[in-house]
Formats: C-alpha cells, structure tokens, sequence
C-alpha cells in the first residue's frame, strides 16, 4: 500500500457507503489502529469517511503499518 503526503494533520478517506464505513473503522480499531467515522448527515457531502489524525512523533514505520491496517481492512 502507498499513501501520499496529506496537506493537513486530519487525513480523510472515503468509503463506499455508511455501512461500510462504520464497519471498516471497526476493523481497524480492532487491528489497533484509532480512525473516526463520518457519515451523513455529519458530512455535508454525503460521502461517509474515515478521518484520521496524523502526529509529528509518528515514526514512518508507524505510518506504514497504518497505511497497511487501512488498505487490509477496505471494504
């Protein structure tokens, strides 16, 4: 998996539906990794999220394993 540098701290990432989104961040919470879940109507757009925050003390080999929870666990 490959992630590109965020523009911000907070990184969103789409998901397919509401349902989906609600069950991908409790996989991830379940690998260990904290994602929160956005879904209408807290999202203007309509589009459901999982939005994740990212630190200066995240090391890159912490970066990577998020990256791969993301990736491994997408509906």
């Amino acid at each position: 998996h490959e992630a590109v540098r965020p523009d911000a701290a907070v990184v969103s990432v789409r998901a397919p539906s509401p349902d989906q989104a609600v069950r991908w961040a409790a996989d991830c919470r379940a690998a260990g990794l904290a994602v929160g879940c956005f879904r209408p109507p807290s999202v203007p757009d309509g589009i459901s999220r999982l939005r994740l925050t990212a630190r200066a003390d995240l090391t890159e080999a912490q970066i990577d394993r998020a990256v791969g929870i993301i990736g491994d666990t997408r509906p």
